[in-house]
């Protein structure tokens, strides 16, 4: 017992000589999951074998083809989509629901199968990475995802005509004065894997580090916690990130241009002309320009739906 108090009086020092403090550091923020580095091939933008705008042209709204059969004989489309991209897809925290731009087309495709969206709907939360992956094992019936359209990503999936035209930018903190890739040489830039944007800049001459994430809203956390100098993206995602965050600011101008489709599983022609029907009709009567109102219109100014190819 003697020998037990004589370490502890040790160990706790004594009055003329206490106990040295240990230093005192600040931890390292936490990382998100699955954090990668640069894939110069991601989205597949390099490849110009095809012209990638043209989509089969619509026969019209009659559901009557033989993967639409499939969908109404199951009551629900099958939807792959995002929920962690404010404006475009996003889970509402208040309602629990998901809501947004490409959400918004989701239901139009659902209501011209079944006359209604509610309860016609299905929907799987995807991250960036799995777009392709869930058309070709046929795990959903579309993907409306912020999925730009390539030649690359034609080979292994069909795709709509284009219901969006975006463009790639910075996110940066309000204090920087970066204005592109070019300002950013050697410093760290995000974007989510396996998307053209981490293709932009892991092949950009002024030599960023591409830093890969699941998703969207992962690159935004980083550069909150300074993990990060830059988010680099589509202008429509980097927009609802800066409405989120007002300490962080959308900067110079686009250094491509990102033509949005739905994405749909490569044997499945009827669906890919039954969309693009739909999208004729939303362009027309106003639902395209009220949608993008809603969402966008105040952050990214006026646009109108780009026009269709077909061949």
């Amino acid at each position: 017992m003697l020998a037990v108090v004589a370490v502890l009086a040790a160990a706790c020092g004594t009055a003329d000589q206490p106990m040295e403090a240990a230093p005192v550091t600040d931890a390292a923020w936490p990382a998100p999951a699955g954090v990668g580095g640069p894939d110069a091939a991601a989205g597949g933008d390099s490849d110009t074998s095809c012209n990638p705008l043209a989509s089969l042209a619509p026969n019209g709204l009659d559901p009557s083809g033989p993967s639409l059969q499939k969908i109404k004989q199951r009551g629900k489309l099958i939807a792959g989509v995002d929920q962690t991209t404010y404006l475009f897809g996003f889970r509402n925290p208040k309602t629990g629901k998901l809501e947004g731009f490409d959400i918004d087309l989701v239901n139009e495709i659902a209501k011209a199968i079944f006359g209604s969206s509610e309860g016609h709907v299905q929907y799987r939360a995807i991250t960036s990475s799995q777009r392709e992956t869930v058309l070709t094992d046929h795990q959903v019936d579309v993907v409306v995802r912020t999925y730009s359209i390539t030649c690359a990503r034609r080979k292994q999936v069909q795709f709509s005509s284009v219901y969006y035209v975006a463009g790639q930018k910075i996110l940066v903190p309000k204090s920087s004065n970066a204005r592109s890739l070019t300002d950013l040489a050697g410093k760290r830039v995000c974007a989510a894997a396996k998307s053209t944007s981490l293709a932009k800049i892991a092949t950009d001459p002024a030599k960023p580090v591409a830093v890969s994430v699941p998703n969207w809203s992962d690159c935004l956390v980083m550069l909150q916690q300074g993990q990060v100098d830059a988010v680099s993206t589509d202008d429509t995602i980097l927009a609802g990130m800066a409405a989120q965050d007002p300490t962080v600011k959308v900067a110079g101008e686009p250094m491509t241009q990102e033509n949005y489709g739905v994405g749909i599983p490569k044997d499945e022609e009827d669906l890919v002309r039954f969309v693009n029907a739909v999208l004729d009709k939303i362009r027309g009567d106003g639902t395209w320009a009220s949608s993008y109102q809603n969402w966008v219109g105040t952050r990214l100014g006026p646009a109108n739906p780009p026009s269709a190819q077909y061949g």
